[in-house]
């Protein structure tokens, strides 16, 4: 064989080699991008065709064990709701209490959860880690307190989940608890104080201005609301540019043009971003396949996701409406990390200065060093500060309201 030929023959076989590589290599990636979904959630969250239409009535329970704490025992359970618009929904949510004995009711602490995705798998009960960014948790469970978390509808079960629209939320928290009363196997008394995170912060903010007229029958006793999503015009604009931002308005503009005829997605987003976003809101925050989320961020537009300005028109509107400027007639603590670049320090101040002067009480705290998810976690300063102040407020303690600015 000549060396022409012997050339050819290497390059042949070269380039076959490298087209079977290609091939495998997209049809794994074709895999790993349809495996980064989440899962559809067990039988367990379907809900029974004949059901009652009372909100917060038990619809279902059963024993959970993933990652619950040692000294503690758990259900998950399935409830019946209702959304902003009155309309009858289920719901789905996670109840701890503590195995030691105790004589007479407990209370309860409901946390709201920040952003975990806006697909029924992306319900934290139906994660890996269903108490992630959950802080002071083995504390709660040593005060024998009882926890009760909502997924919130649409996670988990079916509907839709209508993210950062704030009566939803507050609606799934208050019909947590009345659902939690009603399991047998724990007593629990009227007293409450929710916690929530982020997203869950804007959802805790909500359940106070909404429960002396929804569920008068819970007796909320404080709000910790812990870098909470409360100026969501804010939000969005200042998040534009960062990877998580990116996402935070994935998972908005889709959930909002669902929730809300008069929004159409299409027209504010950018076309470069339209499929993208669309793709980032099908999976989850948490778990490998948020890997693919990132990536896509980079492939968005630097400036952000929005072709027209997301706080004017309808969006706008909405936004606003679900920003909690409501009164709160229950003690109340906003929490916020100094270096938080999702949830502005800036923007938290304003909030804070706008609702103090609106005659809110707020006892308003920043925590140096931390930012949007170091303040929840485990070393974090504040597990034991919300434990003391909540601790304070089962108690009937008077609550400090300082309205820092």
């Amino acid at each position: 064989m000549s060396s022409e030929s012997r050339v050819l023959s290497f390059l042949s076989r070269a380039i076959r080699a490298l087209f079977v590589l290609a091939v495998v290599g997209a049809v794994g990636l074709a895999v790993a991008w349809r495996g980064s979904r989440p899962a559809e959630p067990c039988a367990f969250y379907v809900a029974p065709q004949q059901r009652s239409t009372e909100s917060g009535t038990l619809l279902r329970s059963e024993p959970f064990a993933k990652a619950v704490p040692a000294e503690a025992r758990a259900w998950r359970i399935l409830y019946t709701t209702t959304r902003a618009d009155n309309s009858s929904a289920v719901g789905s949510a996670v109840v701890i209490a503590s195995r030691r004995t105790v004589s007479g009711p407990r209370p309860v602490i409901a946390w709201a959860h920040g952003t975990t995705g806006i697909m029924p798998g992306c319900a934290p009960s139906v994660m890996a880690n269903p108490f992630a960014n959950v802080p002071g948790i083995d504390q709660l469970v040593g005060e024998d307190w009882v926890y009760v978390a909502t997924d919130y509808v649409g996670l988990g079960t079916t509907g839709g989940h209508a993210y950062l629209i704030g009566d939803d939320a507050a609606r799934s928290v208050l019909d947590s608890i009345r659902a939690a009363r009603q399991l047998p196997s724990i007593n629990l008394d009227n007293r409450v104080v929710v916690w929530g995170h982020s997203q869950g912060g804007n959802s805790a903010l909500w359940t106070g201005m909404r429960a002396a007229d929804y569920a008068p029958d819970v007796n909320v006793l404080g709000i910790a609301a812990l870098a909470p999503a409360t100026d969501l015009k804010a939000l969005v604009a200042s998040g534009q540019s960062s990877m998580f931002g990116k996402i935070v308005s994935s998972y908005l503009v889709q959930a909002y043009s669902s929730a809300y005829p008069e929004i159409d997605a299409d027209f504010y987003l950018k076309a470069r971003a339209r499929q993208l976003a669309k793709d980032i809101a099908s999976r989850c925050v948490g778990g490998w396949g948020t890997l693919f989320s990132i990536l896509e961020t980079i492939l968005l537009p630097s400036d952000g996701i929005f072709a027209h300005d997301p706080s004017g028109g309808p969006l706008g509107k909405r936004l606003l409406q679900n920003s909690p400027y409501g009164l709160i007639r229950t003690p109340v603590l906003i929490v916020q990390g100094q270096i938080d670049d999702l949830v502005l320090p800036d923007v938290q101040r304003r909030f804070v200065a706008a609702r103090c002067a609106a005659g809110q009480p707020i006892d308003y705290r920043i925590y140096e060093g931390r930012d949007h998810l170091s303040l929840v976690a485990a070393d974090s300063p504040l597990g034991v500060d919300l434990v003391s102040w909540t601790r304070d407020r089962l108690a009937n303690a008077p609550a400090s309201a300082n309205c820092r600015q």
